[in-house]
């Protein structure tokens, strides 16, 4: 090696070598590695996107066993195969808890690159698994798993409440997860606790700013089924104080004698997660200035902590490009979807914005983010620096003739710094991984049934299918899935 850098370092076909090395390295977005999955999976085709799951090399390796798991539970719950969707969306739920950042993981995202770390998921896809997994059970007749699952949110918000101050306006609780607990709730009979959750959403979106929470604004439906659970509950001056701060009064209709139907209509896909290179431009006072998607903010930097020593030049850091993850949001279908019952027609109401939400939460841990990537430029850097010294030294010592030392020491130390820079320029990369899949936004609406046999035409834009829902008196939950 000290050999080759002496002395053929500058050659042409070591320049090739050199300048070919960041092609050595994939670019490729998560979302272009499984886009033949993706497109099967778009067009309903479970088949081949089962097979196009199983092949993919990158989903096989550790790091991203995790959406592995997710995509599999998804994939299996669209084929109404709900008992061994449950088993994948149930190992994706251990593998979360079982696994914390290591040492290990921040050495990797911190050195390389954070594609090189264990994917643990988005806050938003964990709700998720939570939804999908209710939903599975209910469809499998199983009620105590699904409420199982609905406990479950309880405890998920409230880890996710634990990240910020009670102050924070940022993403700490999912309105929409608290939503699908009121209703698994209350298909089981529990008033009280269909109540606690209704409301808790309802504070959501009353407290979010001009009332719209996420892209949603306070679903209509969300807003009678609190009421009509606080009026079954007794809880009648919870009535009368929301009615007054909402301005909407509560329509005293009892549930349907033969029972309601709740659902789901899923549209088009989660966004997807892209790479993207921004400038930042040292402003001094240990402050960068960052000038990203969502506008400029000053980023503090702690050189030490990236183990820069203050001994050595910080000139070369007056301009650091990184690799930051931005969201591009797929086209969707906004419009409401038409439902047919019995002569009866009804329109569904949006009760979660993925679309929204996903590039919202980014936004929210934006300088959190660059503030990693920061890290890593200087990480870099420094091992740039102790490579082209330690070269040098190498070099130098393998000199007898201190006429040549030190422009052989030079030479090498310059190739080393070179090598060193193009891996470190080939390995930055922001992390693209999402469980992409999830729909981009999800609408719903309330339909109350005949007893008997009801047959049902729902209608969404180019889309259109036929279910049968038997009543049986209570409460029941389905979706309908359009992924384009």
């Amino acid at each position: 090696m000290q050999h080759f850098l002496s002395n053929k370092i500058f050659s042409s076909k070591a320049w090739i070598v050199l300048l070919s090395l960041p092609f050595l390295f994939s670019c490729a977005s998560y979302n272009n590695k499984l886009s033949r999955y993706y497109g099967f999976l778009k067009h309903n085709n479970y088949s081949d996107a089962q097979n196009a799951l199983n092949n993919n090399r990158f989903l096989k390796q550790n790091r991203n066993e995790l959406l592995r798991l997710m995509e599999l539970g998804k994939l299996n719950h669209l084929q109404g195969f709900y008992d061994s969707s449950n088993i994948y969306l149930n190992q994706a739920d251990a593998f979360i808890e079982s696994q914390r950042k290591s040492m290990g993981d921040f050495i990797k995202s911190g050195l390389v690159s954070p594609m090189a770390k264990n994917y643990l998921g988005e806050d938003f896809e964990r709700f998720m698994i939570h939804y999908y997994k209710a939903l599975n059970y209910l469809y499998l007749n199983q009620p105590d798993g699904a409420r199982v699952e609905a406990r479950r949110i309880t405890l998920s918000n409230n880890t996710l409440e634990d990240q910020f101050k009670p102050t924070s306006n940022k993403y700490k609780e999912d309105a929409f997860s608290l939503i699908v607990q009121g209703l698994v709730y209350e298909s089981n009979g529990e008033s009280n606790n269909a109540f606690i959750s209704y409301r808790n959403a309802v504070d959501l979106f009353l407290n979010a700013e001009n009332r719209i929470y996420y892209g949603v604004a306070l679903p209509p439906t969300l807003l009678q089924d609190m009421y009509r659970s606080a009026y079954r509950s007794g809880f009648t001056d919870q009535i009368q104080r929301y009615e007054k701060k909402t301005g909407i009064e509560f329509r005293n209709t009892e549930t349907n004698e033969a029972g309601e139907l709740v659902l789901f209509i899923e549209k088009g896909m989660a966004p997807i997660k892209a790479d993207q290179r921004f400038t930042l431009t040292n402003i001094g006072n240990g402050s960068f200035f960052f000038n990203g998607p969502f506008g400029g903010m000053n980023i503090p930097f702690d050189y030490g902590f990236a183990g820069w020593n203050t001994s050595r030049s910080i000139s070369d850091f007056s301009i650091i490009s990184v690799a930051i993850p931005v969201y591009t949001p797929q086209n969707i279908h906004f419009e409401s979807t038409k439902i047919m019952l019995n002569g009866q027609s009804y329109k569904s109401q949006l009760v979660h914005n993925i679309s929204v939400l996903a590039p919202e939460i980014l936004r929210e841990r934006m300088i959190k983010e660059v503030s990693a990537a920061l890290v890593r430029a200087v990480i870099k850097k420094a091992t740039q620096a102790v490579a082209s010294a330690a070269a040098k030294t190498v070099a130098e010592n393998s000199k007898s003739d201190s006429k040549d030392k030190k422009n052989h020491g030079e030479n090498v130390a310059a190739a080393a710094g070179l090598l060193v820079g193009l891996l470190n320029t080939a390995t930055e990369k922001a992390d693209t991984r999402n469980w992409q899949s999830l729909p981009g936004i999800i609408q719903y609406i309330r339909i109350p049934l005949q007893k008997g046999v009801n047959e049902i035409t729902l209608q969404s834009f180019s889309n259109e299918k036929k279910i049968t829902v038997n009543s049986n008196g209570g409460l029941q939950l389905r979706n309908w899935c359009l992924l384009r």
